[in-house]
């Protein structure tokens, strides 16, 4: 900061423009770092928020097998004309998970049942939007009846993709 004398004997203080320059250019230098570092951040969180929804999808699965032993439709009974189909595996699903809606993960991810049969099933996490165009090193998250994880169309790494 320069201090300048003025006319009436007094002492004018402020920053000079090459002063006012530098503080800019530092700025500038901090955003262009932080901001990928930020929508990074913001890209992994939300892939870790839709393995969480598929674990809760999973666990529906699981309960929908424990009551009518069957992934994909319950066995017709004995009162009843027809088997009932489990409603996150028909298509379109007629039931959506609280943790796919769109106020936690369903901006960003769809979810559906690509493969399911009445001993076995996969559900599919794939990005869609802003997610899709920043997650291009995951792709599509899916788990099966086994617990086992997986990603498809990436390259990336399981590891990473799944919990990294």
């Amino acid at each position: 900061m320069n201090a300048h004398n003025r006319s009436d004997g007094r002492l004018q203080a402020g920053f000079t423009l090459m002063e006012l320059m530098i503080v800019v250019a530092i700025i500038a230098i901090l955003a262009a770092i932080a901001y990928p570092s930020y929508l990074s951040s913001v890209t992994k969180t939300n892939r870790s928020a839709a393995e969480g929804c598929l674990s809760q999808y999973a666990s529906y699965m699981e309960r929908y097998y424990t009551t009518n032993l069957a992934y994909n439709q319950a066995p017709a009974s004995s009162g009843t004309a027809a088997a009932v189909p489990n409603p996150i595996t028909t298509t379109p699903p007629t039931v959506t998970l609280d943790c796919a809606a769109a106020s936690q993960t369903g901006n960003n991810y769809k979810y559906t049942a690509p493969a399911s049969s009445a001993t076995s099933y996969t559900i599919q996490a794939t990005p869609i939007g802003t997610q899709l165009k920043r997650d291009t090193q995951c792709g599509s998250l899916t788990i099966n009846q086994a617990g086992t994880r997986n990603i498809s169309g990436a390259s990336g790494n399981l590891s990473i993709c799944w919990g990294g």
